[in-house]
């Protein structure tokens, strides 16, 4: 065992240790967060707008501090923006995470002296938890890449703005530079076609043991090696036996990654934001991911199915249930106040706190009233896939509620790697998966409102061509799994049309 193999299994000892203090704690932990953010924040211009000085307990926190989204919160990120001080948050922000916003562009996510340590903590600890877990540290040894946006960074009114992974990119620990990968060159490439080509180049000959990122992007840098080498990146990359994610569910490419790498290996999901770095996985035996009580943020939970109704019940750690699913509100040491981040998770476990993330509470299907949600099409394509040596690269939901004949049906637009021997079993199959999980679809098939489900084939490469096509190829960048409406599935029968 090596001298830095050897160090790495302390670290991660002691910090199993620290992190057991606050786990056995949880709802203790959670209250002293609450009372020191609204502390910190109490002569801020927020915190004098909603009496802050008056808050002492949650209650009084609901009664003072409404949900909010970006849109809502804008006019004060607007004054922080334009750099006033102490408006969100004491002082001003460090960096501003910019990120692609919705109905007013650009959002600005603000990321301050006491929020930053804890993204790069939680990335640390999650591979330490690993270590500690597997005994497995042989790893650090070599060579680890993590695909990330640019570190380049702008600036606005004195504060430094960027992409959330190119602003980490700037606080790798020094005993890690050796090990890291790309070069900053290649990091700095904007365009990802062109980086991830560099990316091939710099890592072909190297011992990489760890490789880090969205899976989607991910796939596209295995499949360059795979064309490359011959092989698969398992056999370029003998020693390559951890993948660290996060953004998107894995399961839908796990089959995919262990054709590509040519064997299983070992992975740890992330669920990191612009907004906070929520949670990770600590266990390789355990479903979910810990939720980081002590990290400078302060949950709340909503009923996904009660958030549209007027004044839904705002629950604390201390009240959630397994299985429900819950849309995540945050108030933070960055500055944000009982901020809607737009995810919804279910609790997989109440001893420790883990979640899943189950979708986007924007990111559903209710044209007709069957609330479907990211994690139950994830499921079903699961399912379907299950058994057969069917294997999908991508593929987004979409509702068709005026078809030419017939009744209305959900629309899958799905880019196979191994398309099904028959399309339409395929599509029953999966249509048989959903009705099992969601009783509203199945009322809904059942009383003759929808048909089954129909399957609509993209041609190879359609998602990253649509994402190219958007400005949103690569980066942290990722297709929605379902949507309300049929703007993304407008474009993709577009570009289906013009390869006919």
């Amino acid at each position: 065992m090596s001298t830095k193999s050897f160090l790495a299994k302390q670290f991660a000892k002691k910090i199993h240790k620290k992190t057991l203090k606050w786990v056995q704690n949880p709802i203790e932990t959670q209250q002293k967060v609450f009372q020191d953010l609204i502390h910190q924040a109490n002569n801020t211009k927020f915190g004098k707008d909603h009496n802050f000085s008056k808050i002492k307990t949650f209650e009084d926190f609901v009664k003072q501090v409404p949900i909010r989204d970006y849109e809502e919160l804008k006019p004060y990120v607007d004054k922080v923006v334009n750099g006033e001080k102490d408006i969100l948050w004491k002082g001003k922000p460090l960096y501003f995470a910019k990120t692609s916003g919705t109905t007013s562009g650009a959002k600005y996510i603000p990321l301050t002296k006491e929020s930053m340590p804890f993204h790069i903590e939680a990335a640390r600890n999650a591979i330490l938890s690993y270590i500690h877990e597997t005994g497995k540290s042989d790893f650090v040894n070599g060579k680890m890449i993590f695909l990330q946006g640019s570190p380049i960074l702008e600036e606005k009114n004195g504060i430094k703005l960027g992409r959330l992974s190119g602003i980490v990119a700037h606080f790798v620990p020094k005993y890690l530079q050796k090990n890291r990968m790309p070069s900053w060159e290649t990091n700095c490439i904007d365009d990802w076609e062109t980086k991830v080509n560099a990316v091939v180049e710099e890592t072909f000959n190297e011992n990489m043991t760890v490789i880090s990122g969205i899976p989607s992007w991910v796939q596209m840098y295995f499949e360059k090696l795979h064309q490359k080498a011959g092989k698969p990146v398992g056999e370029l990359f003998k020693n390559f036996n951890l993948f660290i994610y996060g953004g998107v569910n894995y399961e839908p490419y796990r089959a995919k990654f262990e054709n590509l790498i040519g064997r299983k290996v070992d992975s740890i999901e992330l669920f990191p934001a612009s907004e906070g770095f929520f949670a990770y996985q600590d266990s390789q035996k355990e479903k979910g991911m810990l939720l980081l009580l002590n990290s400078g943020i302060f949950y709340e939970f909503v009923k996904s199915d009660e958030f549209f109704t007027e004044n839904p019940k705002r629950l604390t750690i201390g009240e959630v249930e397994l299985g429900v699913n819950y849309v995540l509100i945050i108030s933070t040491n960055a500055g944000l106040w009982a901020y809607n981040i737009g995810d919804t998770v279910q609790f997989t476990s109440l001893k420790p706190y883990r979640v899943i993330v189950s979708g986007r509470i924007k990111h559903y299907i209710s044209a007709f009233g069957e609330h479907v949600i990211g994690k139950e099409v994830e499921s079903a394509m699961q399912e379907a896939m299950q058994n057969t040596a069917v294997s999908v690269n991508e593929f987004t939901v979409a509702p068709q509620i005026s078809p030419a004949t017939g009744l209305p049906y959900h629309e899958w637009f799905i880019e196979f790697e191994n398309e099904p021997e028959n399309i339409e079993n395929f599509a029953l199959q999966v249509d048989d998966a959903m009705r099992k999980q969601n009783t509203y679809y199945d009322d809904l098939i059942v009383g003759h409102v929808l048909r089954t489900l129909v399957i609509t084939k993209v041609n190879k490469n359609g998602f990253q061509d649509y994402m190219k096509s958007i400005g949103k190829l690569g980066g942290q960048n990722k297709i929605p799994r379902l949507s309300n409406d049929r703007n993304i599935a407008q474009k993709l029968e577009k570009e289906i049309n013009d390869t006919k």
